[in-house]
């Protein structure tokens, strides 16, 4: 990968980050710099090029429901989530309440919006909340090399005190059987979950992970692990982006998942590993330049599914 050509990509773009705002309705996440852009792509012959402002840390948000959906399919197979949840998109905001109460069954209609990963999140083994967010911290730690994964405690004490919303998707799955388990204890870790610190060096080795059908040093780490890679690529392309996932899917034609911190984990298949940050986000939730970032890479290497 030329390190040249991805940064003349990322000052391209970098302009339309002042066409976005921080995510001020989570208070913490409003310090984040709006200038920060960074990229970095990580190659299946290990090598890792970063261009811009990769080193400063940020918190996973929505990104971490691709893992939590790894983690609750191994820990209970697809079968049992997707009782609980659905497999389609959404042309609704990422914690409508409405949608949730109108749907069938008042299932989420899918594991990357918010009370479908609140509903995931629940489902993951652990005696308690402690022993849950380890077992996921463990599973990122073995993708991306490093076991000092930790979680921004200030955003996730911000999130605590503004996720009223979220627990009105709880409570109400609480009452229709969708969660079986402890509500309070199943936001605790959803909360956590998304305030863990990651960089675009890690997501872009996540991205990777998920672009080699879950390998890690050319082994398979769980024998599951390819069918459950298979599921979270697939429900990524179609609901990724939130309900701005259609578009994304036309323009840039890639599985990826976005997070409210500005973060964009990209995985197109067989290829390798995209992790982009841009505090910046649109009405959506997704990075603004961010966007722009991962259709111009997918463009310049012809990574769109349908160029194949």
């Amino acid at each position: 990968m030329d390190r040249g050509e991805l940064q003349e990509i990322l000052d391209r773009n970098r302009p339309f980050a002042k066409l976005g705002n921080t995510a001020d309705y989570i208070p913490e996440l409003a310090y984040a710099d709006p200038d920060q852009i960074g990229l970095t792509i990580a190659s299946p012959d290990g090598k890792i090029t970063s261009v811009g402002d990769c080193e400063t840390p940020f918190t996973l948000q929505s990104i971490s429901k691709v893992i939590n959906l790894l983690v609750a399919v191994l820990d209970n197979g697809p079968d049992q989530v997707f009782s609980k949840v659905g497999m389609e998109s959404s042309g609704e905001p990422f914690n409508s309440v409405s949608e949730l109460e109108s749907k069938p069954e008042n299932r989420p209609l899918n594991p990357l919006i918010n009370a479908g990963a609140i509903a995931v999140s629940s489902m993951i083994h652990g005696n308690n909340v402690e022993e849950q967010y380890e077992r996921v911290c463990q599973f990122i730690s073995g993708i991306i090399g490093r076991d000092n994964l930790e979680y921004d405690e200030k955003v996730f004490q911000s999130e605590i005190l503004t996720g009223d919303r979220n627990r009105s998707l709880a409570y109400f799955m609480k009452s229709t059987g969708v969660i079986d388990t402890n509500v309070e204890k199943a936001l605790e870790l959803y909360f956590r979950l998304c305030s863990i610190k990651v960089t675009c060096s890690d997501l872009a080795k996540i991205g990777l992970f998920l672009s080699t059908g879950g390998r890690s040093q050319g082994q398979v780490v769980h024998k599951n692990l390819p069918r459950a890679v298979k599921i979270s690529l697939s429900i990524m392309l179609t609901a990724g982006m939130y309900n701005e996932s259609g578009e994304t899917l036309l323009r840039s034609g890639i599985p990826a998942k976005s997070g409210v911190s500005g973060g964009i984990l990209a995985a197109p298949p067989h290829e390798m590993g995209i992790g982009i940050i841009g505090p910046a986000i649109n009405g959506k939730g997704n990075s603004v330049a961010g966007l722009k970032i991962l259709e111009d890479i997918s463009s310049k290497y012809r990574l769109h599914i349908f160029d194949k």
